[in-house]
């Protein structure tokens, strides 16, 4: 059960506030978190509970609805054998989360990636920029109203869930 999950009972303690949702499905826990306090809720778990691997940084558009954006961190803790995944929700109008890069410095890249492809900002990065679109690039190719055919085509008009 993840409510008796080591990394879920420490974060209850320290951030109940912050936490939105706790989920385990097929021995998987993700943990959904309010985005103002992503920075230390990752260094948290990264000093205190030794997830000293972030594995992966992704996204979830979940267009039409609010938060419309669902950060996604997964990250491994060698010491202890054990995975977590917490999602970040950031919402359209302020489409932008901090970066955690000075957590762990693998999410300078997989934040760029982020940013190139749905349009998340990242503040205080180090390097925001394109990492696989050109720099004149227009929209962000992940976004589920982006067009189909590119960036000059009309957007699919059918369902997007």
């Amino acid at each position: 059960m993840a409510e008796n999950n080591r990394a879920v009972v420490k974060l209850r303690e320290r951030f109940a506030a912050d936490i939105v949702d706790i989920k385990e499905f097929r021995g998987e826990v993700t943990v959904t978190v309010k985005k103002e306090n992503i920075v230390a809720i990752c260094d948290y778990l990264k000093t205190a509970l030794a997830f000293n691997m972030l594995t992966d940084v992704t996204a979830v558009d979940y267009l039409g609805q609010e938060p419309r954006f669902l950060v996604v961190y997964n990250m491994y803790s060698i010491p202890n054998k054990d995975r977590l995944r917490i999602k970040a929700q950031v919402g359209e109008s302020s489409c932008s989360i901090d970066t955690v890069s000075k957590v762990w410095s693998t999410a300078d890249w997989l934040e760029r990636e982020v940013f190139d492809l749905f349009g998340i900002t990242f503040n205080n990065h180090p390097d925001l920029r394109r990492i696989l679109m050109t720099e004149d690039w227009v929209g962000h190719p992940l976004r589920k109203d982006y067009p189909l055919q590119g960036p000059d085509r009309e957007p699919y008009k059918g369902r997007l869930s």
